[in-house]
């Protein structure tokens, strides 16, 4: 699979409907306060909201005290007062660290955007999980991308046969191995899913457009995590159902947990709560190419 972020994807697109929906105000938005986390990167904006994804590891300088290490983090002490308009087009960069801040500055923005502009294909389902909001049948083939522990749980309290494509294995467990594929086998076992499983990690790393365009059109499809956002559209466009993302309900408090190493385990449900976008049964699928 491609990594590489297609000019007018999903990001893209969020970011035009950004602008779009906001307009003029848009441009009065800054950076409030930014925190890089081992686990999760959050960016809180002048209009009192906060948007968060996930901190790409592999980015992350292994030797701190080197200068050159520290060229890697460009930014520290210059995010404060940024415009969010210009931080969330970090969304597009090509390094990891920057994407990650954008992104997590795009999905701020995204959740005032529902604020203003509910989208009407989709039902919003506070407090439910995507797991939940999912449909499964008995004789489903369920592929997962992505070694997402809640579902690998869910799944196998369930009995549901499922196999997880993953580009590391030793985040699966001994007695999970036998579900496990290598991720470059994605082209292979995606499109044989009725039901497929997505992390938002994928939008990080630029595989998510390539899996969906993977998946059959009337495959069940749900994507999860912290790092999608709460402006549907182009995720919806793309073959997505079901999206599971988080509403972060006490920003200051979030950031103060993520600069001290937090992860999802310690700020759901006290400090942000996840949120559902399901696309209604009424809206037909159309997949874009």
């Amino acid at each position: 699979m491609s990594s590489a972020i297609l000019p007018d994807g999903i990001l893209n697109q969020t970011i035009a409907g950004v602008t779009d929906i906001l307009g003029r105000d848009l441009d009065g938005i800054t950076v409030e306060r930014a925190v890089i986390g081992l686990f999760y990167t959050g960016v809180k904006l002048s209009a009192g909201t906060a948007g968060t994804c996930a901190t790409p590891r592999e980015a992350i300088p292994g030797d701190v005290c080197c200068p050159v290490s520290a060229q890697a983090v460009p930014f520290p002490g210059r995010l404060q007062g940024r415009p969010a308009a210009a931080l969330m087009r970090d969304a597009l960069s090509e390094d990891g660290l920057r994407r990650a801040v954008g992104i997590a500055t795009l999905n701020a923005l995204a959740d005032l955007c529902w604020q203003r502009r509910p989208y009407p294909e989709v039902t919003l389902l506070p407090g439910k999980d995507a797991f939940d909001a999912t449909e499964f049948r008995n004789d489903d083939r369920v592929v997962i991308v992505g070694a997402f522990i809640p579902f690998l749980k869910e799944l196998k309290r369930r009995n549901q046969p499922f196999l997880v494509l993953e580009q590391n294995p030793a985040l699966l467990k001994p007695e999970e191995m036998s579900f496990y594929r290598p991720a470059d086998m994605a082209a292979e076992i995606v499109p044989s899913a009725d039901v497929l499983l997505i992390t938002g990690a994928t939008l990080l790393n630029g595989t998510l457009e390539d899996l969906l365009v993977l998946a059959r059109p009337e495959a069940r499809v749900t994507v999860v995590g912290p790092t999608v956002g709460l402006l549907p559209d182009a995720f919806l466009a793309r073959g997505a159902d079901v999206l599971g993302s988080v509403r972060i309900t006490r920003p200051d408090a979030f950031l103060d947990l993520l600069a001290e190493g937090g992860a999802a385990p310690h700020f759901l449900g006290t400090l942000a709560e996840k949120i559902v976008l399901a696309r209604k049964p009424a809206t037909a699928k159309a997949k874009v190419a």
